[in-house]
């Protein structure tokens, strides 16, 4: 009997030691690159330092190859030409590139601590078998050479945009797939979403002397450079190089064109922002006014979402419409200024929400996009609260969301969250699903937990898992923890289900000298609620009823007088009665979410009365 004690006790031991605290693989990027402009082709070698933090063994490793997307035939390609409502940027335009206009990452060398290995290309990605295993908390060497062609502008990256900014360099270099306690991410490019490896990245871009080159990093030799970053050189050789370290990011992007403009603008934490773009009537005095603009930005993200940690962050005229990249992005810039300013504070936000927070976003891209949107409105709430932006601010910069959502859920073409971002059906489903359902979690979140409690989750949010790669688990768990509040259920329905909350007024009758309201769940999703009675007087009465797995309840709003907090509301229960102690007579309206906070699939039924 000890004996089989000894041994339980002993597989108990093991089983424990067998899940370790979530753990990061880690990359260390050395590149050089020299560009030859004329045929839009460059030569590569790489230098990467590749580090098992994982408790597991390793014999195979997995790069992306993105570039190859741009080939007719290719998964991207053949994948726009059989969505119902394929992407216009992309549609059928891979099917009819030229030879020359067709890009392509060719791997000529990769050798494993010296040792040549076997490899194969297989689409966008390159499957490599080890010589030897990569051991847990072991590093290894590749290095690697390439040719690469730089497509006509698609999707993201590529040269000769609509704009004529000539190159919008992302996912331009072969880089290394994620390895998590997922096990491995290597996803082809097939339409959307990036997942990487926390690194440091030394660049060398090689291009010639006409061409002012801007992205993520920072220039260490801005002295031979200057257009911008340092007075003008005496002198340039026929080919320049830039020379670029990023510390500590997933992804590493770059545009050059030769007739950027630079601009500066340091703000007062010493944090420089950087503005390159084509100067032109349609161009430059929007990107003249920008900077002061995403000054103010910047500081109401530092104080409500958490302090930027890098030195620098550039806004680069280019790409198809905006795209993130750590400490930059690139953004089509010939807009209005309200429209430009919009494109550029969504994209910065990308940098709290997947450059510093780099969740996955091909599984997770509610957690990047909708909270970013969230986030973005927000933002340019408090800009035109500053007068920085024309219009006028609003009481809820989220309403045409949750409008957004409720019409969209009258199609049949509704997704849950969980699907693979390449997986929807429809690229509309997917928007929706990551723009809107993820933007209207926050909002939500905000209205059950409290105002303080959220702003607390957003902060605690980032000071936790900057520079890790969050789950969903891992911030609804911060949210628990900072409003004392059970909410693995509101994840559940609304990240794996379709069927959401919707409430009605079932029914307001005299009850002697009170009033007795019948409330009906008529959705499947519990949500806490707030209930505003207005009587003939004029005056409010808020009344607030908890579903009873919340385990607490909400602190009095700032918004709410005459608060009262009702029994428990058991999510079984089909319906819920409560008095108010005024009679009927006295009762003008009886509202439920009269704030418009909770998402509801029907609004319609949620009064009784003249409100």
């Amino acid at each position: 009997m000890r004996l089989a004690f000894l041994l339980l006790l002993c597989s108990l031991t093991v089983s424990l030691a067998a899940q370790p605290d979530r753990w990061q693989q880690r990359a260390e990027y050395q590149m050089n690159i020299d560009v030859d402009v004329k045929k839009n082709q460059y030569a590569g070698t790489q230098q990467l330092t590749y580090y098992n933090n994982s408790p597991d063994t390793l014999d195979k490793v997995f790069y992306h190859l993105y570039f190859n997307a741009f080939q007719p035939g290719s998964m991207m390609d053949v994948r726009n030409l059989n969505l119902p409502d394929a992407d216009g940027r992309v549609a059928d335009r891979i099917s009819l590139l030229a030879e020359d206009e067709i890009g392509y990452i060719k791997v000529k060398k990769l050798s494993q601590n010296g040792a040549a290995v076997q490899y194969e290309t297989v689409g966008t990605i390159l499957e490599v078998a080890l010589n030897q295993p990569i051991l847990p908390g072991t590093s290894v060497q590749f290095d690697m050479e390439w040719d690469a062609q730089v497509p006509l502008q698609i999707r993201r990256s590529g040269r000769d945009n609509a704009e004529g900014i000539e190159y919008s360099m992302a996912q331009w270099y072969p880089k290394m797939a994620e390895y998590d306690y997922q096990g491995w991410h290597a996803n082809p490019y097939v339409g959307r979403e990036f997942h990487g490896v926390w690194g440091d990245f030394d660049v060398k871009i090689t291009i010639d002397r006409d061409y002012v080159v801007g992205g993520t990093g920072y220039l260490q030799n801005p002295e031979e450079i200057g257009y911008g970053y340092a007075p003008e050189p005496k002198k340039r050789k026929k080919k320049i190089t830039y020379h670029f370290k990023a510390p500590n990011v997933h992804d590493f992007m770059w545009g050059a064109d030769p007739d950027y403009r630079h601009l500066t603008k340091e703000r007062e934490d010493g944090m420089t922002m950087h503005f390159f773009f084509q100067p032109g009537e349609r161009t430059t005095e929007n990107w003249e006014n920008l900077p002061r603009v995403m000054d103010e930005a910047f500081s109401y993200i530092n104080e409500h979402y958490g302090h930027y940690p890098y030195e620098q962050y550039s806004f680069v005229q280019g790409g198809d419409g905006g795209m993130e990249y750590p400490m930059a992005t690139l953004i089509t810039g010939e807009r209005s200024f309200t429209s430009l300013v919009g494109v550029s504070v969504h994209e910065l936000m990308h940098s709290w929400y997947q450059m510093i927070m780099g969740t996955n976003e091909s599984l997770y891209a509610w957690m990047d996009e909708g909270f970013t949107s969230w986030a973005s409105s927000e933002v340019m709430n408090h800009l035109r609260k500053q007068g920085l932006i024309p219009g006028e601010a609003v009481e809820n910069p989220h309403a045409r969301t949750f409008a957004s959502l409720r019409g969209f859920r009258q199609s049949d073409l509704v997704e849950p969250l969980t699907i693979h971002a390449d997986h929807f059906a429809t690229n509309a489903a997917y928007s929706v699903a990551a723009y809107v359902n993820g933007n209207v979690f926050q909002e939500q979140l905000r209205y059950i937990i409290g105002e303080e409690a959220h702003q607390r989750t957003l902060l605690r949010y980032f000071n936790d898992w900057k520079f890790k790669h969050p789950n969903p688990n891992d911030f609804i768990r911060i949210a628990e923890k900072e409003s004392g509040m059970e909410l693995d259920w509101y994840k559940e329905y609304w990240v794996h289900g379709t069927d959401y909350a919707d409430y009605a007024v079932k029914t307001v009758e005299a009850a002697g000298d009170a009033t007795e309201i019948t409330l009906e769940k008529v959705g499947r999703m519990p949500m806490p609620l707030e209930i505003l009675v207005t009587l003939t007087d004029g005056s409010e009465h808020w009344y607030y009823t908890a579903p009873r797995i919340l385990r607490a309840t909400k602190a009095q709003p700032d918004y709410a007088s005459n608060w009262n907090v009702l029994e428990d509301w058991p999510w079984t229960h089909p319906t819920y009665r409560f008095r108010v102690q005024h009679n009927l007579g006295s009762v003008q309206s009886v509202q439920i979410n009269p704030r418009g906070r909770m998402f509801e699939d029907d609004v319609e039924n949620n009064s009784w009365g003249e409100e």
